[in-house]
């Protein structure tokens, strides 16, 4: 009997532990997916600081690209067709709109991590009308038709 005693105890601190390491890892991904929304929402209100963060990543793959190809390892067609990729690359993710970013971020911490109502969701729900809002203005000041259901 005691040794039942001693498995069903181990089993009880067993699931506790698993719950706990569960409820953690949601909360710190909440966490994670509000810090990006953040990101996206201070962006949205300085695109300088957009501009400067997707240069300095095109910078840095350039550096490598070059590495890469005075090495031997690229040609120079291909050299110049990779740099011309990252060039898109670059201009495409400072057009586009970080307001929308950051409702889905938002809106990610909600619905794909919680339950647990964290500190994290509820910050998180709390911007996702606001931003919502900043998205729809943005696409009203642009003149891009949109119906309610093409937002989610």
């Amino acid at each position: 009997m005691p040794t039942v005693l001693r498995w069903a105890k181990f089993a009880v601190a067993a699931a506790l532990a698993v719950t706990a390491l569960v409820y953690l890892d949601l909360v710190l991904r909440a966490r994670s997916a509000y810090l990006e929304g953040e990101r996206f929402l201070e962006w949205h209100r300085d695109p300088e600081a957009k501009k400067s963060h997707f240069e300095a990543e095109f910078q840095r793959e350039s550096r490598r690209l070059d590495a890469e190809k005075s090495a031997g390892r690229l040609s120079e067609p291909e050299f110049l067709q990779r740099m011309e990729l990252e060039r898109f690359r670059r201009d495409e993710a400072v057009a586009e709109s970080s307001v929308k970013y950051a409702y889905h971020w938002y809106k990610t911490a909600v619905e794909l991590f919680s339950p647990p109502e964290s500190r994290w969701v509820r910050l998180s729900r709390e911007k996702m009308a606001l931003t919502k809002d900043l998205w729809k203005q943005e696409l009203d000041r642009r003149k891009i038709p949109y119906e309610e259901y093409m937002l989610e």
